[in-house]
C-alpha cells in the first residue's frame, strides 16, 4: 500500500499558517508535490540557453494557484529578470485556460524533442481539471523556435488515467526517432512517449508503464549503452521502507524492485565509463533503523554496465557522514530531497547535486542547504564535495527558518562561458513566494561571488504569497 506521510504536521501547519495569512486557502487538497524542474535550454536559439523558473502557485487573472513559468534569457552577461517571458495557460498559442489550482508549471522539462536546433519546454499542470475527471492532470509541449516558445500541444493522457498526470516529468534526447523520449509520471503509472516528435503534436508511439506502486519520479538514462533509453521509476512511499521502490524498465523486468528505495531520481555518467548511472534521493528517515534508509536521509547510486543495472545490484550509498561530505547526518535534514546530476567542474564526469531543503543552518530549522558531490572515475565518491546555504559568502539573503533552500535544484549553462551555472530554489522563502538563486560556474566549480537571487516579485508575480516560484518539489511529500 503506498503510505501517506505527509501528515508529519509541518505540511498542514505551514499551509495553514500561510492560507490564514493570504486570507484564502490553496494548495491542492491532494498531497502537493511535483518532483523535477527543467534545466536551461535555448529556446530561441541566440546561442544562449534560457533559464526556467515554474511558479506553479502563482494567481493568474485572480484564479488562485493556475501557476506559470517564467522563461528569463540567456546572453553573454548571464541572467536579467527585465529579459523575461511569463507563460501560463492563459498565453496565446497555449492549449486550455488558466484555472484555479491547475498548478501549470508543476513539473518541466526539456529537450529538443524534434531535432529542430531549438530546445523545446514539457510543462505539467497536474490538478488540471479535464475530461477525464478533477484533478486528472495535463502535460503540454511548449515548443521552441527563433522568436522562442510561442506554440504548444498537449501530450494525450489515456481515458484512465484519472488523477495527476503530470506529477513528474523528465526529457532526454539522444538521437533520432525513438532515441529521443517524454516519460510522465501519474497517480495511475508512467507513460513514456516516443519519437519523432512534431511541433503538430504527432509523436513515435507511447509505451505504458502501470505495473508499479503510484510513481513520484521519473528518469531518463542509457544505463546498459545501447543507444536505447531506459526507463527510471521511483515510487510513492511505501509502509515498509523509509521511502519508494526504485525500477528500472520495470514493464519489462516483472516489478522487480532494485534493493534501496527513494523518491526521487536523476541519471547521467558518474564514473565516466560510457554507461548512465542512476542516482536517487531518499530523504525520508529509516523506519527500521539500520535496515532501511539513514538517518537525515541519503543518495543511492546505481552503476551502469554492458549488461543495464542488475535487479541485485548494490548501490552506493552517499550520506553527510560520507567521508569528504560537508556537514552531518541529523534527524529531519532531508539530504536527498532534491536531485540533479551533471557535469559541474567539466572533467568529462557527471557531479551529484542534492538538496537537503531541512538542513538546519546556525540554529535555523528547515533553513536548508545544497551539497555537490563530484563523480569520480576510480575511488570512493564524496571526496572534494562541497555545499552552499544562504550564509555562504557572496550568496545573497541569510538562512531563516522555514526557507527550504535546496527544495529544487538544476544545472545550465546561460552565459555560454562554458562553466555551468547552478540554480537553487527555496519555497519557503518570503511567505512561501519561493526564491531562485543562479550560482556562477566557476574555474573548477560553480562560485559564490556573483551569485545573482530572483525572487517572485522581481519578476512580475506580485502576489503576497504562495508564488513558489522554483517549484515546490517533494517538500509535501517529504
Amino acid at each position: 500500500m503506498v503510505k501517506s506521510r505527509t501528515a508529519r504536521g509541518r505540511w498542514r501547519s505551514v499551509a495553514t499558517v500561510v492560507a490564514v495569512l493570504a486570507g484564502g486557502s490553496l494548495l491542492p487538497a491532494a498531497p502537493a508535490f511535483a518532483v523535477h524542474g527543467a534545466v536551461p535550454g535555448d529556446f530561441n536559439g541566440d546561442g544562449y540557453r534560457d533559464a526556467v523558473l515554474p511558479a506553479p502557485g502563482a494567481d493568474v487573472a485572480g484564479k488562485e494557484a493556475a501557476g506559470a513559468v517564467v522563461i528569463l534569457y540567456g546572453s553573454s552577461s548571464g541572467l536579467s529578470a527585465t529579459h523575461r517571458k511569463t507563460i501560463t495557460q492563459n498565453t496565446a498559442g497555449v492549449p486550455g485556460t488558466a484555472e484555479a489550482g491547475d498548478w501549470f508549471g508543476g513539473s518541466t522539462a526539456t529537450a529538443d524533442l524534434n531535432r529542430d536546433g531549438y530546445g523545446d519546454l514539457v510543462v505539467s499542470a497536474p490538478y488540471e481539471d479535464t475530461a477525464r475527471g478533477k484533478d486528472a492532470g495535463l502535460v503540454t509541449v511548449l515548443w521552441g523556435g527563433k522568436n522562442g516558445l510561442t506554440t504548444a500541444t498537449d501530450l494525450p493522457a489515456p481515458s484512465d488515467y484519472l488523477e495527476r498526470f503530470g506529477i513528474d516529468l523528465s526529457a532526454l534526447s539522444i538521437g533520432a526517432g525513438s532515441r529521443t523520449q517524454v516519460a510522465v509520471a501519474g497517480s495511475e503509472g508512467s507513460l513514456v512517449f516516443k519519437g519523432p516528435f512534431s511541433r503538430t503534436g504527432t509523436f513515435g508511439s507511447i509505451a505504458r508503464e502501470d505495473v508499479t506502486a503510484s510513481p513520484a519520479s521519473v528518469a531518463l538514462g542509457d544505463f546498459d549503452g545501447n543507444a536505447v533509453l531506459d526507463l527510471a521509476v521511483a515510487t510513492q512511499g511505501l509502509s515498509d521502507l523509509s521511502g519508494g521502490e526504485v525500477y528500472v524498465d520495470p514493464a519489462t523486468t516483472f516489478r522487480q524492485p532494485k534493493r534501496g528505495n527513494g523518491l526521487i531520481a536523476a541519471s547521467g555518467d558518474v564514473n565516466g565509463d560510457g554507461y548512465a548511472d542512476l542516482v536517487v534521493g531518499d530523504p525520508w528517515e529509516p523506519d527500521v533503523a539500520g535496515v532501511d534508509g539513514a538517518l537525515g536521509g541519503r543518495v543511492l547510486v546505481y552503476y551502469g554496465t554492458a549488461r543495464g543495472i542488475a535487479f541485485d545490484a548494490e548501490p552506493v550509498q552517499l550520506t553527510q557522514d560520507t567521508a569528504g561530505v560537508p556537514g552531518a547526518s541529523e534527524k529531519e535534514d532531508e539530504f536527498g530531497g532534491a536531485l540533479a546530476v551533471a557535469d559541474l567542474n567539466r572533467d568529462g564526469l557527471a557531479d551529484i547535486v542534492v538538496g537537503a531543503p531541512s538542513e538546519g543552518v546556525a540554529g535555523k530549522t528547515r533553513a536548508g542547504a545544497v551539497t555537490v558531490i563530484p563523480g569520480r572515475r576510480t575511488g570512493a565518491l564524496g571526496t572534494g564535495a562541497y555545499s552552499f546555504t544562504q550564509d555562504t559568502a557572496g550568496v545573497p539573503g541569510a538562512s531563516e527558518i522555514d526557507d527550504f533552500f535546496g527544495t529544487t535544484v538544476s544545472v545550465g549553462d546561460v552565459n555560454n562561458d562554458g562553466k555551468p551555472e547552478l540554480f537553487v530554489s527555496a519555497s519557503g522563502e518570503n511567505l512561501d513566494t519561493g526564491a531562485v538563486w543562479v550560482i556562477p560556474g566557476g574555474t573548477s566549480r560553480p562560485t559564490a561571488t556573483g551569485t545573482k537571487l530572483f525572487t517572485a516579485p522581481a519578476v512580475g508575480l506580485t502576489q503576497k504569497s504562495l508564488t513558489t516560484l522554483g517549484g515546490y518539489g517533494l517538500l509535501s511529500l517529504i
